[in-house]
């Protein structure tokens, strides 16, 4: 069995056992990927300052969240689809965040419902939800979602059309995937997902049963999405959601400073700096470095989380020191469902987990409450 020891470990794992068209839609970004690209460049144009001599002895990464203590300043960010890579995937990464006691946040357009999830595990996930066009049907996701106690609603906004995710064009990618002339082949070499998955139930948006809207035809993302997102969705309409929900409501996708200081003055609980993975835009700028302009405007004290380009426990701690309270993974954790199930999402969270602390203690720091931007120095201005 492959040694794993680092996230890209995880990711080499899930490009062998993945048919060709999945690991590309998992892998990939919109048009020439300059945007997915960014989110890890940046990353790499900050360096350490470390401070040596202090007192370095019991280190903690703990965070708290909205009144709940998480061990780790990690969340599972909401990944549609997560169970075409690993038969219901949501459920499997919702149990290891959960024994991980860290948040793990559910999509709208899962292949397991909320309520699966709540029967698996029963407390510490969150809630993201696409605004849909039948506004009716939207309250009725977010009162199942309400029901089943999840700890916060996350409002995403940056999905109002879909991206040109030009991999998953040329695939013919499409829900549930398709065997045809193009596919066959490459998911008969791959018959431990073609058994586990592609023969297994029927992989579809399981939120949506037993509502009015069809999620049991074949279609792409972009036809669905097309059918379904409410293009009209401005900022009047956050006062609704905070009114429905009545818990922490979060705005994902926010890469403006501006667009920062208006959710902070509607009262919305937090924000998520990201441009959707590089899957959104192409040429959006990366959430690294929108992440300081924005901390400036809002103040360290506000909650801002950073989603995008997470691959290393130091990735963590470089957008801690510029002010984030935590950071969302997608891509991490859905390596490691497609590699080795459960055990590959906890794996994810331990060896990120880990990193966390050894940077913590490197950079003479004990907790993550000392981090500043004084620990860290830019090759180019971010």
């Amino acid at each position: 069995m492959k040694q794993v020891i680092n996230i890209d470990d995880l990711r080499s794992l899930a490009k062998r056992r993945l048919p060709k068209t999945i690991f590309e839609f998992v892998d990939g970004g919109a048009q020439d990927e300059i945007t997915l690209r960014a989110n890890r460049g940046d990353f790499e144009k900050i360096k350490f300052v470390t401070r040596v001599l202090t007192n370095i002895e019991k280190r903690d990464q703990s965070v708290d969240l909205f009144g709940t203590k998480y061990s780790s300043p990690l969340i599972l960010a909401p990944t549609g689809l997560a169970g075409i890579t690993r038969r219901r995937g949501e459920l499997l990464a919702a149990r290891a965040a959960l024994d991980s006691n860290v948040p793990y946040c559910l999509s709208t357009v899962a292949t397991c419902s909320i309520e699966d999830i709540t029967a698996s595990a029963p407390t510490g996930h969150w809630y993201q939800q696409y605004v849909l066009r039948d506004r009716g049907l939207t309250k009725e996701f977010i009162n199942r979602a309400k029901q089943s106690n999840c700890n916060a609603l996350v409002i995403t906004v940056d999905t109002k059309l879909q991206g040109a995710r030009e991999k998953d064009i040329r695939n013919g990618f499409v829900v549930p995937p398709k065997f045809g002339l193009s596919t066959i082949l490459d998911f008969a070499y791959h018959f431990r997902w073609l058994v586990d998955v592609g023969l297994g139930p029927k992989i579809k948006y399981r939120n949506f049963d037993n509502t009015s809207i069809d999620s049991n035809s074949v279609m792409s993302i972009t036809d669905f999405i097309k059918e379904q997102w409410d293009t009209t969705l401005t900022w009047k309409d956050i006062t609704w959601f905070k009114e429905q929900w009545g818990g922490p409501v979060l705005v994902k996708g926010i890469l403006s400073q501006e667009d920062a200081e208006i959710a902070k003055s509607l009262g919305v609980d937090g924000i998520i700096v990201s441009n959707h993975g590089g899957r959104q835009l192409d040429h959006s700028i990366s959430a690294i470095s929108a992440l300081p302009g924005i901390i400036e405007r809002v103040g360290r004290d506000y909650p801002v989380i950073l989603d995008g380009g997470i691959r290393r426990g130091s990735d963590v701690i470089k957008a801690l020191a510029l002010g984030a309270r935590s950071c969302m993974m997608g891509r991490p954790w859905l390596y490691g469902l497609a590699a080795r199930g459960y055990e590959g999402v906890k794996l994810c969270i331990s060896i990120l987990r880990a990193e966390i602390d050894l940077s913590l203690g490197l950079l003479g720091c004990r907790n993550l409450n000392e981090l500043t931007p004084e620990h860290l120095h830019f090759d180019v201005k971010i």
